[in-house]
């Protein structure tokens, strides 16, 4: 099985869930190859006790084709307009930003529990 390197930037209330169940599948074909959370969360608590590595976004860019999905699931638009900017800037054609849209799918896939809903946020591209 191929192993899809991915990072996840943004461990809120939603970022932590899915943080959480990625953890719980370590070495089903994911590595995670890197977090990017500014705040002190439990995303970022859990992600430091996991010894995942703790990135700023332009760290997680740098590591360009060392990331096959990168999941922004800060919920701001402005950020993943960023990662987009940054990305092309590094001609990195190969990383795909997956939106809280996906992470919602893959969710409902990999759990029976509810992802977090946040009153008043939009999720899309």
């Amino acid at each position: 099985m191929e192993t899809q390197k991915i990072a996840i930037i943004g461990l809120g209330r939603i970022g932590s869930a899915f943080l959480r169940n990625i953890l719980q599948r370590r070495g089903r074909g994911v590595e995670l190859v890197g977090v990017a959370e500014t705040g002190a969360t439990t995303g970022r608590q859990m992600a430091a006790d996991a010894g995942l590595p703790l990135l700023s976004l332009d760290q997680i860019v740098a590591l360009g084709n060392g990331v096959d999905v990168l999941f922004d699931l800060t919920g701001i638009p402005a950020v993943r307009r960023e990662l987009r900017e940054k990305l092309m800037a590094r001609e990195n054609h190969h990383t795909v930003i997956a939106s809280e849209t996906i992470a919602r799918l893959i969710w409902s896939l990999t759990s029976d529990d509810d992802l977090p809903v946040i009153a008043g946020r939009t999720t899309g591209y």
